[in-house]
């Protein structure tokens, strides 16, 4: 393990680097009169090249559902696709998508393309409205007006759906309004207060108003800094309605936790309400002390608690970075104290996964030293003149066949030194090629991560046609097992990990900052708390994450339980 490890911790770089920007500001505060256009009318049509051409279109966007989802449960996901912004649906739909698969299956596709009766199909609907005067298909407000199953519906073109209602405050008791534009950064969600990102403001949040107590009441309130409030979640009826993006700048403590907990409402109505929590060890290679994880792992072990470790397999410093200018490289079945130390940590709870074969690409700094468990593996990256990790793109070697290559070498150094053989892989800090998370699915059970992904990949909502556009990248984090677009089952990471110092702009991060978003993960329904921590740290840090989140009543299960769902 570094110098720097031990310092700092495992300098993962933020994936809110990545977060997703919002749509432009409405053109103003009051929300458009409706008239239902030409086009909209010509979308609408019950003839049988229609009907055949949704069910051609549903089956190949149909994704399957994460394990232990509710297999009575089929969610349809739409979002929006025109204007010079529309690029932005297809990455709104697919976090939302991956989010719906810890409660059901689902089908993405964008909002214009829906035909008539479609919502007879599925079990609940979610709509992201990103495009202002997104072109809805009349049959797709006809059918939403209709129905009495779950409806969530976000942001933009609410008041298409009033315009073409009878009476649509009869209806579902409230009335949307007009964009509020005050400095709203905190949004109160079952009386817990969440971060809006100050970026977030420009774009407005569409206000509403409760015409009728009895139908409709006010779920979550936003905060503005001269202490007034304004609506950010109402329902009424069977319609819940987000006034905002909640997928874009998201953070930690972010009020996108609200909105995954609306979401599961929709894809699961019935999901169950578990209080589990998944701790990691993170970074382990040939340098670590056999000391350190047999303290770590006895500790674990005489509290009952499950853990993971993210391992190494070769360790390389090709530069002899932290050596003198020496190269140092050191296969696991060479560290023998370590392995031994690593069969301690399995016969006492812990699971071996595969943190990448080196954690670190060829000799260049990417971005920091070279050296194993500092740098990026499948990626590239670079630190910009204001300190900040910019990802680059994948490396210029990347597919399937070098990939899928030192998979394969990373399983030999299991096997070589022993040790089972991993069925989980955790993408060095949390960053691959579409091409890469397909090789990874391919060999392994599940992921434990944040996904990255490019804007390309689903045009659509078809995942897999397209070509990835790694110049649009956007992260993700899961407080629940879900499947990705990828198809792989990815288990949740979203507390992050002990961070001594600042680094590239990312703040120190403390137990007591884990806790604190631990807390604002509550307001999830069935949400896992999980994070992880570099083992070259003092042993209380670990200590004081765990006794916290055992206080707060959670219970640490094995991997293997987290997996089934």
């Amino acid at each position: 393990m570094s110098v720097a490890h031990a310092a700092q911790g495992s300098m993962m770089p933020s994936l809110d680097r990545a977060a997703l920007p919002a749509p432009p500001p409405p053109p103003h505060a009051a929300l458009p009169k409706v008239q239902i256009s030409a086009k909209q009318v010509s979308n609408i049509s019950s003839t049988i090249t229609h009907t055949i051409k949704a069910a051609v279109t549903a089956a190949a966007n149909a994704y399957a559902a994460a394990p232990g989802a509710n297999p009575n449960q089929n969610t349809l996901v739409l979002y929006d696709i025109t204007g010079q912004w529309g690029w932005l649906g297809e990455a709104y739909g697919v976090m939302a998508g991956n989010l719906v698969t810890h409660g059901s299956k689902y089908t993405l596709q964008p909002a214009v393309n829906y035909v008539a009766g479609e919502l007879n199909s599925y079990t609940g609907l979610i709509y992201i409205g990103s495009t202002y005067g997104e072109p809805l298909p009349t049959a797709l407000l006809d059918d939403v007006l209709a129905t009495t199953k779950p409806v969530l519906w976000m942001n933009d073109n609410i008041w298409q759906l009033s315009a073409r209602a009878t009476n649509f405050a009869g209806q579902y008791g409230f009335t949307p309004m007009y964009f509020d534009f005050s400095n709203t950064l905190t949004v109160t969600y079952k009386n817990i207060a969440l971060q809006r990102n100050a970026l977030a403001v420009p774009s407005g949040l569409l206000q509403t108003t409760i015409n009728d107590s009895t139908k409709a009441q006010v779920l979550a309130v936003a905060t503005n800094d001269t202490g007034g409030t304004v609506n950010w979640a109402t329902k009424g009826a069977n319609l819940t309605y987000i006034g905002e993006i909640p997928f874009s700048y998201t953070g930690p403590n972010d009020r996108y936790l609200a909105a995954i907990d609306l979401i599961g409402k929709v894809s699961n109505p019935n999901m169950l309400s578990r209080k589990r929590a998944l701790v990691r060890i993170e970074d382990v290679d040939a340098e670590d002390s056999p000391a350190q994880l047999r303290a770590i792992a006895d500790y674990l072990y005489s509290k009952n608690v499950p853990f993971s470790v993210a391992l190494i397999p070769y360790y390389v410093d090709p530069n002899g970075y932290y050596n003198n200018g020496v190269p140092v490289s050191i296969h696991l079945y060479q560290a023998t104290a370590l392995v031994s130390a690593l069969k301690y940590m399995e016969a006492r709870g812990g699971v071996m996964m595969m943190h990448g074969y080196t954690h670190q690409y060829s000799n260049i700094d990417n971005p920091y030293t070279g050296v194993s468990g500092d740098d990026f593996e499948f990626y590239t990256a670079h630190i910009d003149s204001s300190n900040y990790v910019i990802f680059d793109a994948p490396v210029p070697v990347d597919s399937a066949s070098w990939t899928q290559a030192r998979v394969t070498a990373g399983f030999q150094e299991f096997a070589k030194a022993g040790l089972i053989l991993p069925t989980v892989f955790v993408p060095p800090h949390y960053a691959a090629s579409a091409v890469d998370y397909q090789v990874f699915q391919s060999n392994f059970h599940a992921m434990s991560q944040r996904d990255l992904y490019a804007i390309g990949w689903c045009p659509n909502g078809a995942c897999g046609t397209g070509t990835p556009d790694y110049t649009r990248i956007y992260g993700q984090f899961y407080p629940y097992l879900v499947r990705n677009v990828f198809g792989s089952v990815v288990m949740p990471e979203q507390l992050g990990d002990v961070e001594l110092v600042e680094y590239n702009n990312n703040p120190p991060r403390f137990p007591a900052d884990i806790l604190y978003s631990a807390n604002c993960n509550t307001v999830i329904q069935d949400a896992v708390q999980s994070f992880f921590i570099d083992p070259t740290l003092d042993i209380s840090y670990l200590k004081q994450i765990v006794q916290g989140l055992q206080a707060m009543g959670y219970t640490f299960v094995s991997v293997s339980v987290i997996t089934k769902g």
